[in-house]
């Protein structure tokens, strides 16, 4: 495996790797200190605290692009999400029953449903030429709409979403880019979307578990009466023409003790994801930082093996992909701002570079 990865991969990893260890070293002593294990303690503390706040709507727009992170044009290369989410109102009939059918998910008064557009862009390296490297990344773009369900039952959080879109040029990445380029960012224009991957429409039906906490809420600790670092895995499936993988990962998170029930910023698959949700902080604003890494091995990434029924622009993938993050995020009243800067290993043979790029998030609660 460690045949898959660099040295510069490993250097970007280390830090998160270490955070991991550390706590699986330091948390099991702790436990032997502290109360016995209660799996229900963070279910009921966010009930309590949904139940508290009459503002249980949440607007989300998340913006991701190459340029406020590596700064430079290549791979994926902008990405936008606006996400609306509420939490303890009247799931409808089609979440309801989608719900049941899924083992494990029960809904409380923490569950959620959730709405999403969002397009993504994808680019080969050099986007000065008008015909591609045939041995680098096609050009893509993917448009979609989302809905999904989320809900905390004691210790974990079960998240399903089903994403339906278009690929190719009626996704209008063409004219996204050559826009941004132009009366934006004042970046070169791109002249090869003439060879993007063709008109197919695309579904993906996602799941993930997450652990706020850890299992039994015992991955966390307490720096003095102020702070407290907390852990958080996951793991997750995705299944569709467009992806197709199965990853797990860790999160770490630090920041004032009375705002623990924070969840991390929602962001685009295949990233490490969050609802977004956030408490009014009661001294009117507040922070955290955050830190994580994933895996995942992938069995179908339209953006990298081309479509699915004919034949189109495509290039030999990785079946495993890393990720690291790290940001920080600010809470003023309903608002919270957050930054995250994205490293994402090689995902196909002969990629020159890892991919490297900011997401910057903006929720409003309401």
């Amino acid at each position: 495996m460690f045949g898959l990865y660099s040295f510069r991969h490993l250097k970007a990893l280390a830090l998160p790797v270490l955070l991991t260890g550390s706590f699986l070293y330091t948390c099991p002593a702790q436990a032997q200190t502290d109360a016995p294990a209660d799996p229900g303690k963070i279910e009921r503390e966010a009930i309590q605290n949904v139940r508290s706040n009459d503002k249980k709507n949440y607007l989300s727009f998340s913006y991701e692009n190459d340029l406020i992170g590596s700064g430079r044009d290549q791979y994926y290369t902008n990405g936008v999400r606006m996400t609306y989410f509420n939490v303890d109102t009247d799931v409808p009939p089609v979440i309801d029953r989608l719900a049941d059918a899924i083992p494990t998910f029960d809904i409380n008064d923490t569950t959620s449903t959730f709405f999403t557009l969002g397009q993504n862009l994808y680019t080969p390296s050099e986007i000065d030429q008008r015909n591609p490297d045939p041995d680098d990344r096609p050009y893509a773009a993917w448009l979609y709409g989302s809905l999904g369900l989320a809900t905390l039952t004691q210790d974990h959080i079960d998240s399903v979403e089903l994403t339906l879109g278009i690929v190719g040029p009626s996704a209008l990445g063409e004219q996204t880019q050559k826009f941004i380029h132009t009366h934006v960012t004042d970046s070169p224009t791109p002249k090869g979307w003439s060879h993007q991957l063709d008109d197919e429409p695309g579904v993906v039906l996602s799941w993930e578990r997450r652990w706020p906490g850890g299992p039994n809420g015992n991955w966390q600790l307490d720096l003095g009466d102020d702070f407290r670092v907390r852990a958080q895995p996951n793991v997750n499936v995705s299944l569709g023409n467009i992806y197709t993988y199965a990853g797990t990962g860790m999160m770490f998170t630090l920041g004032p003790y009375q705002d623990t029930l924070q969840d991390t910023p929602p962001r685009v698959q295949p990233a490490m994801s969050g609802t977004g949700y956030f408490n009014v902080p009661d001294q009117e604003w507040s922070w955290y930082v955050f830190s994580g890494f994933s895996g995942r091995a992938v069995a179908r990434n339209i953006f990298l093996d081309g479509n699915t029924w004919e034949d189109s622009p495509s290039v030999d993938k990785k079946i495993l992909v890393g990720d690291a993050v790290a940001g920080l995020a600010l809470t003023l009243y309903d608002y919270r701002l957050s930054y995250t800067v994205n490293y994402r290993t090689k995902e196909f043979d002969g990629q020159d570079d890892d991919t490297i790029f900011g997401s910057i998030t903006l929720t409003s609660r309401f």
